[in-house]
């Protein structure tokens, strides 16, 4: 198992990123570096990590490249993006919302929109948690970092 379990380098696929607006931005800014500040990442290999992880798109499927420090490629977990579809649509739909509130709506509005969008980021992150449980462990917090940057990929010009 690892001993040091965790990310020290994150890379997301740039063919597939697609530059957005500010507040999109931002958020992957963000969670990179909420990330890479705390995180527990134990895939199933033989390396004690830490890990570089680069994250892309192909054919429906995000791949986790899991590499070690060197660059020596470890790892290439696919997984299925369709579990993720409604989830991922309808979080969209909410931030497009709270965005929009945050200009014109009360207080009590945007609160009650950030809690709706809150539910579904933590809704995909327990399913991104738990389909990944066979191959790699871990935390909340790691994966709610892990479900923003599948929605940042998951963002089409």
């Amino acid at each position: 198992m690892a001993q040091d379990p965790r990310i020290v380098d994150i890379q997301l696929d740039e063919r597939t990123v697609v530059r957005r607006n500010k507040d999109i931005e931002h958020e992957r800014a963000v969670a990179i570096f909420d990330l890479l500040e705390d995180n527990h990442f134990a895939p199933q290999v033989d390396h004690p990590g830490p890990y570089v992880l680069r994250l892309g798109l192909e054919e429906n499927r995000l791949i986790f490249d899991i590499r070690d420090r060197d660059d020596a490629e470890l790892s290439r977990v696919p997984l299925s993006l369709q579990p993720f579809r409604r989830i991922v649509k309808d979080y969209f739909h909410v931030c497009e919302s709270y965005f929009t509130a945050i200009k014109t709506a009360s207080p009590r509005q945007i609160e009650a929109i950030d809690m709706g969008r809150r539910g579904l980021h933590n809704e995909g992150s327990e399913l991104l948690r738990a389909s990944l449980a066979e191959k790699i462990d871990i935390d909340f917090d790691t994966s709610r970092r892990l479900f923003t940057l599948l929605c940042v990929l998951h963002i089409r010009g």
